[in-house]
């Protein structure tokens, strides 16, 4: 997008087309108006749509821009943090509700891929979370624990299941979560944009939004070519890419930026890539600068971590990953990379989303931590059942709460870039 190959990578190159979509060039009017047309926005609009309200989606740049077409396409269930964390930040009443509905958000969206016959490479077949070193092992028996305490349908492979499931005999564990899946994350965002049209929302991209105004019971969203939308209702699906000097940047300044790339190889032969993930689950360590990979539809190796191709990491990092693929995985020494494209995950103070009552009538969920496709799915559509009135604000998830600028944010995200840098230039060496 914008003529840059570093940000949407292979998703880019394999996605279907975006469904069509033209700046708003008039004054119109609508139930709701929607600002970002990422996974959240975009099902926020398919459900509202859907509920017969009229909506309109105001992207600033191009369906799935930010996070949303960048990450890895791993549908994982529940947050970064162990279940009991999650439960015991938001107490009895709002943190089973938030565990619950995040479990079930791998089910939410491949339920929407199969009704609105999405073509993502959608695979609902498990992710590995896989374990290094003691630590590690202990960390994904604890988390399988706390999910079958909870009835999840989720097991520990030992060291050789492991190496069955993954091609390699790195990891002394592996949690399989039998709830997830993956997407190519670009065209899943595409076609929940293209069942949000053909339920009746309106989606209009290039065109960023400069101002808000109420007007009595209503708001006035003025864009930068001077077009206006009048919306009772205004939900803010930005995230992490809200913009540093637009409206509501508070959501954006709550969040300590943590960048992440990935690289992939062109289709490898089918006698080299059965070797690798034989089952095709999309996998990630436990390491605290971690790793993730798993394969496209057309055989091509995925392979990514912490870090952004820009500056000194547009050599430190790639370089790192052709050591590192061929430690995991000797047979792919020497095997190039074809693509490369990063973005940036939005990391709150304790790891979790948040919900924010920006002014009247005005919501937004943000902060999803690296896991933006099933809890943008389920908690937009919780977004939209609040305003066509199918639940309270007591019935969300999760409680509003002010927004609040993260300590230090500019300092931890250059350390998080920085740090990534001198992890990789010296790691996998050995």
């Amino acid at each position: 997008m914008n003529d840059d190959r570093l940000t949407h990578g292979l998703w880019e190159a394999s996605a279907p087309p975006a469904p069509p979509a033209q700046p708003l060039a008039e004054g119109v009017e609508a139930d709701v108006a929607i600002i970002g047309c990422g996974f959240t926005g975009a099902s926020a609009a398919l459900h509202l749509a859907s509920g017969g309200a009229s909506v309109v989606v105001l992207e600033a740049q191009e369906i799935g821009f930010g996070a949303s077409g960048r990450n890895v396409g791993l549908v994982n269930a529940g947050m970064w943090v162990m279940p009991s964390v999650l439960l015991n930040e938001l107490g009895p009443v709002m943190g089973p509700r938030l565990l619950d509905l995040l479990g079930n958000g791998p089910s939410a969206v491949f339920e929407l891929v199969e009704k609105h016959r999405i073509e993502c490479e959608a695979l609902h077949n498990g992710t590995l979370h896989c374990a290094v070193g003691r630590a590690g092992v202990q960390e994904v028996h604890e988390r399988a624990r706390q999910w079958k305490e909870r009835g999840a349908p989720v097991e520990v492979l030992d060291a050789e299941r492991t190496a069955q499931f993954t091609g390699t005999r790195a990891y002394g564990a592996a949690l399989l979560d039998h709830r997830a899946g993956t997407v190519q994350p670009l065209a899943y965002v595409r076609g929940l944009s293209a069942a949000a049209l053909h339920a009746g929302a309106r989606i209009h991209t290039r065109t960023p939004v400069v101002a808000a105004q109420r007007i009595g019971d209503s708001w006035q969203l003025s864009t930068r070519s001077g077009a206006t939308v009048r919306a009772k209702w205004v939900i803010v699906a930005t995230d992490a890419y809200t913009g540093a000097q637009g409206l509501w940047p508070g959501i954006r300044n709550e969040q300590v930026f943590l960048p992440y790339f990935n690289l992939a190889t062109a289709p490898l032969p089918p006698d080299l890539a059965v070797t690798i993930l034989p089952q095709r689950q999309g996998a990630w360590d436990t390491r605290q600068v971690l790793s993730s990979f798993r394969f496209d539809a057309a055989g091509r190796f995925i392979f990514g971590s912490v870090g952004a191709l820009r500056g000194a990491g547009r050599a430190i990092h790639p370089g790192w990953a052709r050591r590192a693929m061929a430690k995991l995985f000797p047979q792919l020494r020497g095997v190039p990379f074809e693509h490369e494209w990063y973005g940036t995950i939005g990391m709150t103070s304790d790891a979790l989303p948040r919900f924010h009552e920006l002014d009247r009538n005005v919501v937004s969920f943000s902060g999803f931590n690296g896991r933006g496709i099933a809890p943008g799915t389920v908690l937009g559509r919780e977004l939209a059942r609040l305003v066509l009135g199918e639940v309270r604000r007591e019935d969300l998830p999760l409680p509003a709460t002010p927004v609040a600028p993260a300590p230090l944010r500019t300092a931890r995200t250059l350390g998080y870039e920085l740090g990534a840098q001198a992890f990789h230039l010296v790691d996998a060496r050995l």
